[in-house]
């Protein structure tokens, strides 16, 4: 099965093409970092890699996406992607944490956490086993807050210091952690999860409240 990856909750903008067999095998990604550009760049990134894979769009079999958790603006255009690109082609769309898809490419032998930077001076975490399968989380929180040992992502790079961290890589999802992620999903040939974006932060912006009664005297 042919399968397009993308993920745009981290600066990382991200698309690749892997056959999915009994491995994943990568053929072809693109990667900018560059937190300003996930709606412009995620679209020809995907052509790029499906074009250096030697495929076509309509040759791809299911689609993968990191759903977060990430910054609202990052995440929407991902998954507005995803969406509208699987809905063009008729094939399935699956959302995966984009934590999980790190894990995924992590070869620690023993538990360890992924953490990316949440901005706000706070980061996204979650903590695995020695095999990746989660086992708490996701949390936003402060680093400062945390001490965490083995760790992978690029907001463990970043503040390494205050979680008192031992950094791996990778520092963002790739395909191939995103296409493993979404492996059982794809070889089930299970419905997809809705593709509900993972912020963890409530929103700034609120409703207003009722308006306060006019009295005149």
């Amino acid at each position: 099965m042919l399968v397009l990856a993308l993920d745009t909750s981290t600066p990382a903008v991200t698309a690749g093409v892997a056959e999915l067999a009994t491995g994943v095998t990568v053929l072809a990604e693109r990667v900018t970092l560059d937190a300003r550009a996930h709606g412009e760049l995620i679209t020809p990134h995907a052509l790029d890699a499906t074009r250096e894979a030697g495929v076509a769009l309509k040759d791809v079999g299911a689609i993968v996406v990191g759903a977060g958790p990430g910054p609202f603006t990052g995440l929407r255009a991902g998954l507005a992607t995803a969406a509208a690109l699987g809905h063009a082609l008729g094939v399935p769309v699956h959302p995966v944490g984009s934590l999980d898809a790190i894990a995924q490419q992590v070869d620690a032998g023993e538990p360890f956490s992924v953490v990316t930077d949440a901005r706000r001076r706070e980061v996204y975490w979650a903590a695995y086993d020695a095999t990746g399968a989660r086992t708490g989380g996701p949390h936003v929180q402060a680093p400062a807050e945390l001490s965490l040992g083995l760790a992978a992502g690029d907001g463990a790079r970043r503040y390494a210091e205050q979680l008192g961290a031992r950094v791996v890589e990778p520092y963002y999802p790739g395909t191939a952690g995103l296409v493993a992620a979404a492996r059982d999903a794809l070889t089930s040939g299970a419905a997809p999860a809705p593709l509900t974006p993972l912020y963890l932060r409530r929103p700034d912006a609120v409703e207003p409240g009722a308006r306060k009664r006019v009295t005149t005297s």
